[in-house]
């Protein structure tokens, strides 16, 4: 499907790391020496923005400056174990899907080939990783550094919670398959769903479980999110699903069944939920009832990017290479950006979006996979304000 319609390999990388995990495939298993790719998205902290590369390295930029420099982590080193879609190591380093978390003077970055570590934000010298010898299961999702500690899931299905400034392990928790999401923590709850087909809610200080929901009609590898007292995520079934967060029960199943899954994070502002999905179409619902509020806006490419809202717009992105602003008053475009038109005209190859947008002051950050750039536009009006590659040779 995707393979037969897209021709370059970073195309297919999506369809091919669901392929490799959904379909039960060990991570002993190579796939025809596919390198490393990753997908990070990033996060600004004191004027500094911190992104996983798909060389396998830490990227720190000084987004104060007027033309941003970035600067690059030595590459995470794969330690012997399975490189990216279980292939052996390769020089293109470790893949890196997740977005980092940034708390004190440390970034956290979660490793394909199943370790975590943490830098120091000046130097971006490791500190520490976890685990110390061998390696977990391949770590998909990002970290979440919050009350003195980093939380995270693993392919081996389980949630795991470290010590922020040591990287001892505090506690576990096991669902009963592989976690690719990134973990969500409200009010002293860590919510984590699986391809199990569930979600949990654990206490955040002791891992003790405090309910589980029942399953739903597929995986789940999408990030839920916390609105009004309720937990809202999307399944590899096409549905929307809202549950109760203080008890797990069901309180809606959407109506309406999307094309393909939904992989992306919502968005829920002003009582609406705006959900992507990979047919290309973001799904526009009422957050109290799941009801659909619009028809489907369809941007004619699939979105495994997650949204993000700046001062009522959504942003979004297509994996073709396109962002979009949608004015959550109207829901009317605002306006669109070609990323493809940014570049100069030597044009060596398209430009694709997987990795999740992010936002700081009125200014979004997308990372584009070919020909691995960083780009800033002012979120108002999509304006380019600059470019970076991310590319340290």
């Amino acid at each position: 499907m995707w393979v037969k319609h897209n021709k370059i390999l970073l195309s297919k990388i999506l369809l091919l790391l669901v392929i490799l995990l959904v379909g039960g495939l060990t991570t002993s298993g190579c796939i025809g020496g596919l390198q490393p790719i990753g997908w990070s998205g990033g996060v600004v902290a004191d004027g500094t923005l911190f992104l996983g590369s798909i060389e396998g390295r830490l990227v720190a930029v000084n987004i104060s400056d007027a033309t941003p420099t970035p600067r690059w982590s030595e590459p995470l080193t794969a330690s012997g174990s399975a490189g990216g879609f279980g292939c052996a190591a390769s020089p293109a380093g470790v893949a890196i899907y997740g977005t980092p978390a940034v708390a004190g003077d440390l970034v956290y970055i979660g490793g394909y080939n199943g370790k975590i570590y943490a830098f120091n934000s000046s130097s971006l010298e490791v500190q520490w990783v976890y685990p110390r010898e061998g390696n977990l299961q391949p770590i998909v999702g990002g970290p979440v550094a919050t009350l003195g500690k980093i939380y995270f899931g693993s392919s081996d299905g389980k949630l795991y919670a470290l010590d922020a400034d040591t990287g001892n392990k505090e506690w576990e928790f096991e669902t009963g398959d592989k976690i690719w999401s990134t973990p969500v923590i409200d009010n002293g709850t860590v919510y984590i769903s699986s391809f199990d087909k569930k979600l949990y809610a654990l206490d955040a200080n002791s891992g003790e479980k405090k309910w589980e929901t029942a399953e739903v009609g597929g995986a789940i590898a999408a990030t839920p999110i916390v609105y009004n007292n309720t937990v809202y995520f999307g399944s590899f079934d096409r549905y929307l699903y809202a549950v109760d967060a203080t008890d797990g029960s069901l309180k809606w199943k959407s109506e309406v069944e999307a094309g393909k899954w939904f992989w992306a994070k919502p968005v829920i502002y002003n009582n609406t939920v705006y959900a992507p999905s990979l047919d290309g179409k973001v799904y526009i619902l009422n957050a109290e009832s799941g009801h659909e509020l619009i028809d489907a806006i369809d941007l004619g490419s699939p979105v495994s990017s997650s949204p993000v809202l700046v001062d009522g717009l959504l942003i979004v992105a297509s994996e073709d290479g396109v962002v979009y602003a949608l004015d959550t008053t109207t829901n009317q475009e605002r306006w669109h950006k070609d990323l493809n038109d940014l570049k100069e005209e030597e044009k060596k190859k398209e430009q694709k979006i997987y990795a999740p947008l992010w936002a700081s002051n009125g200014v979004v950050y997308v990372h584009t996979q070919e020909h691995e750039t960083l780009y800033a536009l002012n979120a108002q009006t999509g304006v380019e304000l600059w470019p970076v590659s991310l590319t340290s040779e």
